[in-house]
Parts: C-alpha cells; sequence; structure tokens
C-alpha cells in the first residue's frame, strides 16, 4: 500500500502543476497577429477569409464573427489540417457564387440566406456537401479526405 501511495501523490502534483497549462491553452488568449495573413478577400460581393496556417493564423479565423459558412479541410487519421483545397461554392440553382483555389485549411464564408451546395477538391479527389445557411448561427462543414499527403 505505501508504494501505490508513493507512486499516486507525485501523479497528483504534476497534474496540479499542469492545470494552469491546461487552462491557458483552452482560453482565447490575445493573438500575435505580427505574424497573421489573413486578410478578408471578397468574390462575385461574397466575403471571405482563407488560411489558418499556424496556431496564431487558425486563431484569428476561429475568433472572426460575421460569418455564416465555415469550412474546415483535413487528411488522415490524425485529421490533420490541409492548405490546399479547390473549392466551388453553389446556389441550388447550380450558380457558382464562389471559386477558391488551394484555399484552406480553414474557409469562413458570409454568404445570403439560401441552400447551398460546396464542392472541395483535393488531389482531383472531390468531396461534396450541403449547407443551408439563414440569419442564425454559422453552419460548419469538414471535409475530410484519407489520403496521405
Amino acid at each position: 500500500m505505501k508504494h501505490v501511495h508513493a507512486f499516486i501523490l507525485p501523479l497528483a502534483a504534476m497534474g496540479l502543476l499542469m492545470f494552469p497549462v491546461m487552462l491557458q491553452a483552452a482560453s482565447l488568449e490575445p493573438i500575435d497577429s505580427s505574424g497573421v495573413q489573413v486578410q478578408r478577400q471578397e468574390q462575385n460581393g461574397i466575403t471571405y477569409l482563407s488560411g489558418g496556417v499556424g496556431e496564431d493564423e487558425a486563431k484569428a479565423i476561429q475568433q472572426a464573427t460575421g460569418y455564416n459558412l465555415h469550412m474546415t479541410f483535413a487528411i488522415g487519421p490524425e485529421n490533420k489540417y490541409i492548405p490546399d483545397v479547390d473549392v466551388v461554392i453553389q446556389k441550388a440553382q447550380g450558380q457558382t457564387v464562389l471559386t477558391l483555389s488551394q484555399a484552406g485549411p480553414l474557409v469562413y464564408v458570409q454568404l445570403p440566406p439560401g441552400k447551398y451546395t460546396v464542392v472541395a477538391t483535393r488531389n482531383g479527389e472531390e468531396r461534396r456537401d450541403t449547407a443551408e445557411v439563414g440569419s442564425g448561427g454559422a453552419h460548419n462543414l469538414v471535409f475530410h479526405w484519407n489520403g496521405g499527403e
């Protein structure tokens, strides 16, 4: 029994020491914007953000407000972010409203209310999903590819 206590006590102390670090990681800390290159862009009257390479850039996009469609692009079993996806967003009638090349790994878009089809293509492999955006909160889409780099 003495051995169990001798083992658990250091583990408990280590857990308490790590707790503030875990809290800090989960908080919305200020971003070091000096290295962040995310800029609001516009195409066909549609405003969007694309980027998220690096922790500060990803945080900058994730903290952005006013975008009603959030897309994330990932690959493999570890869900690694990927920044090289071609994206086409079409209205329900098939009219293209936004076309992006080499976008991601995060893309936030402000669309007029309606139903849209999103086609995300990476290395010739296509993923499709639909999103109905309105005046409510953001619609989140995650596109995942199984292959390697």
